[in-house]
């Protein structure tokens, strides 16, 4: 034993959102039963990356006693993950050869009239204020022309579902991108989104996501894409709540990545 730095995980404050498991180089947190837990002192080396990771704060450092921290041991734990992860069956890909019809690029805004005769199951008008296709932030072609100079609208994928007047409320007049910080690649969707930026030059750039903490995610994509372009685009961040309703409105910065 020896007397050194650990970090203590807090599970009042923990919500189990992942964050700090892919923050530790070490792999020393996994989520057991919907919480962060320390799968071992001896894979923490007590230098606090995961902190910042923590959207709850529920990491902090302490100094006790605890087994001392072994470099050998915590690389044959990585390669026990990473041969669990390897005997994974891999998930089927659909040939790139060929681009997909369904990702064409498509300015709808000639089709309003169209739309505003669109009828819901039990016969209420209901107009669709969608302006472009794609809306998958993976699959928008950055200089597309509907983005240029435009009023941009970033969603997480949820947020529709749970804001029952989305399409009046936020969408109308804006080209939409969506996406999900959670099960997305958000190094990928910083750049996209950059070079997205950097093509449209849009007039304001607007990120609404859900009220849970791995969703604000997708506000950080933001900033760190317009750190990346070197934009002054401002940015509003719009939080959603699971109920529908709107529960924080709020300007941001933009942020410089570190890599």
């Amino acid at each position: 034993m020896a007397w050194r730095k650990v970090i203590r995980i807090d599970e009042e404050k923990c919500d189990g959102c992942g964050e700090c498991v892919t923050g530790c180089a070490e792999r020393a947190i996994a989520i057991v039963n919907g919480k962060a837990r320390l799968v071992s002192e001896t894979y923490c080396d007590g230098l606090g990356t995961c902190l910042g990771h923590c959207p709850q704060g529920a990491i902090t450092m302490e100094e006790r006693e605890a087994e001392p921290f072994d470099e050998v041991k915590t690389q044959e734990h990585l390669e026990r993950l990473r041969v669990r992860t390897a005997r994974l069956a891999p998930i089927p890909m659909m040939p790139t050869s060929h681009q997909c019809p369904g990702s064409m690029a498509r300015s709808l805004r000639d089709r309003a009239t169209a739309a505003a005769s669109a009828r819901n199951f039990v016969g209420v008008p209901a107009a669709s204020e969608l302006r472009n296709w794609p809306v998958q932030l993976t699959l928008v072609p950055p200089n597309a022309p509907y983005f240029r100079g435009a009023d941009l609208l970033l969603v997480a994928d949820c947020v529709p579902f749970a804001c029952a007047d989305f399409h009046q409320r936020f969408l109308r007049g804006k080209p939409v991108i969506i996406g999900c910080p959670k099960v997305d690649q958000a190094g990928f969707y910083v750049r996209k989104l950059a070079e997205i930026v950097r093509a449209a030059q849009p007039r304001s750039l607007t990120v609404v996501h859900m009220e849970v903490p791995c969703c604000s995610g997708l506000t950080r994509i933001a900033r760190y894409a317009l750190g990346m372009a070197e934009s002054d685009t401002p940015l509003t961040d719009v939080t959603v709540g699971i109920g529908g309703e709107v529960i924080a409105f709020a300007e941001a910065a933009p942020l410089m990545p570190t890599t």
